[in-house]
């Protein structure tokens, strides 16, 4: 049986389906017999940190809150207070807001069985959830969770979020569109790169003072976004919050990021990652 990591990156990317073989074939021939959820920070490291002349930052650990290790965690905010989170899987889908000190779900709604759950955006007071290969998104209530609206857009929904004024949507390409959160009408678009080199596998978007953050699917480090020009103003390596989860512990990959705009307080997880990490970072 393939580990349970792998087995659920290849169902996340079929079109990156040559890179997923690359790291089936690192976690399945390791020796030790081991999953890829416990191959140590930095044994498999992002190529681009090896070339990029960005910045590189390391975080500090502020805190630690509980996060519901069955989560397959694809979207990430913060709303008064509350920490909401989107989940993914076939059926197994869920919008919720949840207590950041105890983990406890204040209000939580079930997707429909069809729709695979992706990145989230709050923009006034609506939600908005992307789904994977449904290119729908549904909208919802942010007060209730009542689902209020659908909206159809072409290709693949991954990550999600809001400047104040647009949507930011990714699809696991290197493009970043601009939507208007009404019409969902793209606006504009940037190329994300560093350098000269292209970045893809954005997943879960943040806007954070005034950048916008993405996790790169598979990957233990956030980039750094101009939301004027695409280019990766600096990366954020998280490799050791590995050292934080338990050797056994049956992990995913790092995906989940939250700003609090009232406290600055930045939070981030990963899909069954047991903990969300409060954490601080220096440019």
């Amino acid at each position: 049986m393939l580990p349970h990591s792998c087995y659920a990156m290849m169902t996340k990317n079929i079109k990156t389906i040559l890179v997923a073989l690359i790291f089936i074939s690192a976690c399945v021939l390791r020796p030790d017999g081991a999953g890829a959820e416990n191959v140590l920070p930095g044994k498999i490291p992002f190529s681009l940190l090896m070339k990029t002349e960005a910045p590189i930052s390391s975080a500090a650990v502020r805190k630690i809150h509980p996060h519901d290790a069955g989560a397959f965690t694809q979207g990430l905010l913060m709303m008064d207070g509350f920490l909401c989170e989107s989940t993914g899987l076939l059926g197994q889908s869920t919008l919720a807001c949840k207590e950041i000190e105890t983990g406890k779900i204040m209000r939580q709604v079930q997707l429909p069985p069809e729709f695979f759950g992706e990145g989230i955006a709050l923009f006034k007071n609506r939600i908005y959830l992307l789904t994977w290969q449904n290119e729908t998104a549904l909208v919802y209530d942010a007060a209730s969770l009542r689902e209020i609206r659908r909206i159809r857009y072409k290709g693949e929904g991954w990550g999600l979020t809001s400047d104040g004024k647009n949507l930011l949507m990714s699809d696991g390409s290197p493009v970043i569109v601009f939507r208007d959160p009404e019409s969902f009408k793209i606006l504009r678009s940037i190329r994300v790169s560093d350098g000269d080199r292209p970045v893809s596998r954005l997943n879960e978007l943040e806007f954070i003072r005034g950048e916008i953050w993405a996790n790169i699917y598979m990957e233990d480090v956030i980039a750094r976004i101009s939301p004027q020009t695409g280019r990766v103003l600096g990366w954020i390596d998280l490799s050791a919050l590995r050292s934080y989860l338990s050797a056994n512990a049956r992990v995913d990959v790092l995906n989940g990021i939250a700003c609090d705009e009232k406290t600055n307080r930045v939070f981030v997880t990963g899909k069954y990652w047991p903990h969300v990490f409060e954490i601080q970072f220096s440019r």
